[in-house]
């Protein structure tokens, strides 16, 4: 069905079962996030704040928190969206073969952006920054931030809605250097639309204009974060999948404005103006730092009759950001894969922070009259996918041939990484790229924006059975000991806290000399932690220390490591050091005081009884 309106959603979930309302009066610091994320760990309902401290305005949260949920808001038109997603959501494309989209080609022209002032709900009133919910979802925090927004921007050279960009990038409402009520901060990451509009308006001395939309239809911040192919305009997707025309007009001003939306923050930014935004806790599981990133000067914030602030709160995965993750790829399906030849499929792990880490299965056909022995279109296929749009942002590849294990899958973590230990040649297989970028997030590099990426392709036939328990061979020498097996095959150490690189590396090569008449086999991987119990607990716990706390080129060690024209490689187990190391940021931790406080929601006769 087509919601007009974030509260028609809201009756239409409340309706039916999917949404509770939280009556007693809540704290937007750290209180409402801590209450959010102990519904979502719960698989449990949407959550409506009636009473927020210090806010005349209610609040919604966790709308997406399920796919389930997901699929019932979007119940009507899911089906239709699959079907564009093939033609690229280009309507033009449909009108040509209209005879191949039956059935979905009306939806594609109702899709289409209606440019419509009279009547609009946004005009109701307007606020300050001030007065809207001042949330804080961890205790580090630099102040309240946005994080559910679509932060709409226009190109330069071709202004208009259909050439313009729809984002999901935080905003900092409060704390830092900000003037109250004045001035917000726009952070925004690598590969992202903005930043090249931005980019555009610097170049002729121009300040760029930004709106900022928040609530409206639940289509619009789902269309927000979808991976759409540049160019194509993520307005006439949320029509499409909100059944509904994207309604904007703009403002006496110049701004773009949500018709449907229930607040709308208009404002500059100028070139070469930044101030210090962050810290923020963050979807890998830690804090981002203070950095300068782009200030925005506030002129109006609008919003509707009755408008309802949307939220969503961030951390280490899963979170219901994960849960957005399961819909696009409900929706996309294998969107990525037909852009690059030969993959078959590609997963960005939710539980490592997502863009840490990739799964990758491709096809080998470069020589069908020869058995292949070794990666070939593989490392062709490695080299676009860390080449394409935000995939790029990855630190780690794992890329399986499909020829290999047909029924393969990069959803389940034991076994893809099973699959490739037992098959990679860590003398031949390992392909870093150094001094490169990697995702804003991470702290593992030596800069922001800065770090490695490594490789890893596997071919071929089974080479080795993994290890699949502990004997007393692994009765390992100082400082990397208190072995426990994480994955077959793989080891986790701990013992001692990491100090600096000149002196780790030196303390790893006289360990793997202590170790020389240690038996390996059967062990492929070793794992550096501080904590290896911890680790090796499960297979999430794993792979979010392991791969968001290593950097490719500075973390790989490897038992009889080489360089031979350039190529590294081991004969032994590969080791990642997986270490807190000093320049990192802090990891995100729960304020216990709080915890308790929404304990108190859980008891008897209170809001959330039965719920958490």
């Amino acid at each position: 069905m087509g919601y007009k309106s974030l509260a028609a959603c809201v009756a239409d979930l409340e309706k039916h079962g999917h949404l509770v309302r939280i009556k007693e009066e809540v704290d937007p610091y750290l209180e409402m996030a801590a209450i959010h994320m102990r519904v979502y760990d719960q698989q449990g309902p949407a959550l409506y704040f009636e009473n927020i401290k210090g806010s005349k305005f209610p609040a919604v949260s966790n709308l997406f928190g399920t796919l389930d949920r997901s699929k019932f808001m979007f119940r009507d038109t899911l089906d239709h969206v699959k079907k564009l997603v093939d033609v690229k959501m280009d309507p033009m494309s449909v009108l040509k073969n209209p005879f191949n989209y039956v059935g979905s080609s009306l939806v594609a022209l109702g899709a289409l952006p209606w440019k419509k002032r009279a009547g609009s709900p946004i005009l109701y009133g307007q606020t300050k920054i001030t007065e809207l919910p001042q949330i804080v979802n961890w205790p580090m925090d630099g102040g309240a931030f946005v994080t559910m927004p679509q932060v709409y921007s226009e190109d330069v050279d071709k202004p208009g809605i259909m050439g313009a960009n729809l984002g999901m990038y935080r905003i900092q409402l409060s704390g830092n250097e900000y003037i109250p009520n004045e001035e917000i901060g726009l952070h925004y990451q690598l590969h992202r639309g903005i930043g090249v509009h931005q980019t555009k308006a610097n170049e002729l001395g121009r300040p760029l204009k930004v709106s900022i939309f928040v609530g409206g239809p639940p289509s619009h911040p789902l269309s927000a974060v979808m991976p759409l192919p540049e160019g194509l305009s993520e307005m006439i997707f949320a029509g499409t999948l909100g059944n509904r025309r994207f309604r904007y007009f703009y403002d006496d001003e110049g701004f773009c404005i949500s018709s449907d939306a229930d607040f709308v923050i208009t404002g500059t930014v100028y070139p070469n103006e930044n101030k210090p935004e962050g810290p923020f806790g963050d979807h890998i599981g830690y804090y981002s730092l203070v950095h300068p990133f782009p200030l925005m000067k506030v002129h109006k914030v609008y919003h509707r009759q009755n408008p309802i602030w949307s939220f969503t709160v961030v951390g280490r995965p899963p979170q219901e950001d994960t849960s957005f993750g399961a819909l696009i790829h409900e929706i996309t399906g294998s969107a990525i894969p037909k852009e690059i030849n030969g993959l078959h499929a590609v997963h960005a792990v939710d539980a490592a922070g997502v863009h840490p880490l990739l799964f990758a299965i491709g096809s080998e056909r470069y020589t069908p009259y020869q058995k292949v022995e070794r990666p070939q279109e593989l490392l062709t296929i490695a080299n676009q996918i860390l080449g394409k749009n935000q995939l790029s942002l990855a630190k780690y590849l794992f890329i399986a041939s499909q020829q290999d294990s047909p029924a393969l899958d990069i959803h389940n973590v034991e076994s893809f990484l099973s699959h490739m230990l037992e098959r990679i040649d860590w003398t031949r297989d390992v392909h870093f790229q150094t001094k490169t970028t990697i995702d804003t997030l991470d702290y593992t590099g030596d800069g922001l924006n800065a770090g490695s990426k490594v490789v890893f392709a596997a071919v071929g036939d089974k080479k080795v059975d993994l290890l699949k328990e502990i004997t007393a061979q692994f009765d390992l020498p100082r400082p990397f000991q208190h072995a426990k097996l994480a994955l077959p095959g793989v080891l986790v150490l701990d013992g001692v806290a990491f100090e600096s690189y000149e002196a780790e590396q030196l303390k790893v090569e006289e360990w793997k000399k202590a170790c020389r008449d240690t038996d390996w086999n059967g062990i492929k991987l070793i794992v550096l932690a501080d904590d290896a119990e911890f680790t090796a607990k499960n297979s999430d716990n794993f792979v979010w220390v392991t791969f968001t706390r290593s950097n490719p080129a500075y973390d790989i060690y490897g038992v009889d490591s080489f360089t031979e024209f350039k190529h590294w490689g081991c004969k032994g187990p590969l080791i990642i050091d997986a270490r807190t190391k000093p320049h990192h940021a802090p990891a995100l931790i729960k304020d216990e005081t709080v915890e308790k406080r929404v304990d108190q929601l859980g008891a008897k006769g209170a809001s959330l009884h039965g719920i958490i």
